[in-house]
C-alpha cells in the first residue's frame, strides 16, 4: 500500500471537503478548513443536498447528506453550534409523527439519482439513529432528538429482524452514544445477533456491495468491534490494503448515478480507506 500514490489521487480527484478532511487527518490541516469546506453544501432551510452524498445530485436537503455533514463536524472535533441548530431545524420539518425521519424525501426524483434511492414516506431507523447518536455524543439540546430517540428506542423494542446491513450501522451509531446505557446495551445484545446472522460477510474475499466487519466495526474502540476476533479483523484489513489501484486510490462497489459521481466517490472512499487503515494502526506513512 503506498501513503503517498493515495495523497497524489485525493489531490488529483477528490472534492475540496475530502482534501482538507485528508489535510486535517494526516497534513496538519485545521478543521475550521473543512467546516469551511461543508457549509457550501448546506441550504437556506438548514438542510444539506448539493451532492454531499455524491448518489444524490439535486440540491435538495436529504436527511442522509444531513447525516454526512455531522460525521464530518464530529470527526474533526468542531460540532459548529449554528450548522447543527439549523439543521436540528429543518429535521424537525421533515419528522414523521412517530419522531422518525424518512430514508429518502420525495423531491430526490426532480433530479439525478442512484435507483434505490427510492422514497416511501415511511420513518427509517436509517438514518434517524446515526443522526440521534451523534447529537447525543455532543450533548445537542433541541426539540427534535428527544422524539428521534423515543423513536428509536421504540422501533428497536419491536424487532430488529428486519434491519437491513446500513439500518445495523445507523443503530450501532445510536447505540454507542445513547444516554440510557443499560437499555442500550440490552438493544446492542439483539442488534449484535442479527448482524452475525444475517448481515455481515465474513469472507474477505467477498466482491460487490457488502458490509464486512471494518463496516460495522471502523474502529477498535465501536461496540461492534467486540463481535470480532483479532484473525478476522486482520484479515479484512489485509484486504483493504490490497485494494488499492495502481492510480493510487480505492475503488467503489457500486454503479454511481453520474460521471462526476466517480472521483467524488473514489475520494471519499480512499480516505475512509486511509483512516481506517490508521483506526487500527496499520497505515504506513513512508510508501
Amino acid at each position: 500500500m503506498s501513503f503517498a500514490a493515495a495523497r497524489t489521487f485525493i489531490l488529483g480527484n477528490a472534492r475540496l471537503l475530502d482534501r482538507r478532511r485528508f489535510a486535517f487527518r494526516f497534513e496538519d490541516g485545521g478543521a475550521a478548513d473543512v467546516v469551511t469546506a461543508l457549509r457550501p453544501y448546506q441550504n437556506a432551510d438548514g438542510g444539506f443536498g448539493n451532492a454531499l452524498e455524491p448518489d444524490l445530485r439535486g440540491p435538495e436537503s436529504e436527511p442522509v447528506p444531513l447525516e454526512h455533514a455531522l460525521q464530518t463536524l464530529d470527526e474533526v472535533g468542531d460540532f459548529d453550534a449554528q450548522i447543527v441548530q439549523r439543521s436540528c431545524d429543518w429535521l424537525s420539518t421533515v419528522t414523521t409523527e412517530s419522531g422518525g425521519i424518512p430514508f429518502v424525501l420525495p423531491g430526490v426524483v426532480d433530479s439525478p439519482h442512484a435507483p434505490w434511492w427510492v422514497p416511501t414516506g415511511k420513518p427509517s431507523l436509517n438514518p434517524t439513529a446515526g443522526i440521534a447518536g451523534l447529537l447525543h455524543k455532543h450533548d445537542v439540546k433541541h426539540p427534535w432528538l428527544s422524539a428521534a430517540t423515543t423513536y428509536c428506542w421504540d422501533a428497536l423494542s419491536e424487532s430488529v429482524g428486519d434491519l437491513g446491513p446500513d439500518d445495523a450501522i445507523s443503530v450501532l451509531g445510536f447505540l454507542e452514544y445513547a444516554p440510557d446505557r443499560e437499555r442500550a446495551l440490552e438493544a446492542f445484545e439483539r442488534v449484535a445477533e442479527r448482524i452475525l446472522a444475517d448481515l455481515v460477510v465474513l469472507d474477505p474475499s467477498a466482491t460487490g456491495y457488502v458490509k464486512t466487519p471494518l463496516d460495522f466495526a471502523p474502529h477498535p474502540d465501536r461496540l461492534a468491534a467486540r463481535l470480532f476476533d483479532d484473525t478476522t479483523i486482520a484479515r479484512h484489513l489485509d484486504v483493504v490494503t490490497s485494494r488499492q489501484e495502481d492510480d493510487g486510490g480505492w475503488p467503489i462497489s457500486w454503479e454511481p448515478p453520474s460521471a462526476a459521481a466517480v472521483p467524488e466517490w473514489r475520494g471519499f472512499v480512499t480516505f475512509k480507506s486511509l483512516e481506517l487503515l490508521d483506526n487500527y494502526g496499520r497505515l504506513r506513512r513512508d510508501g
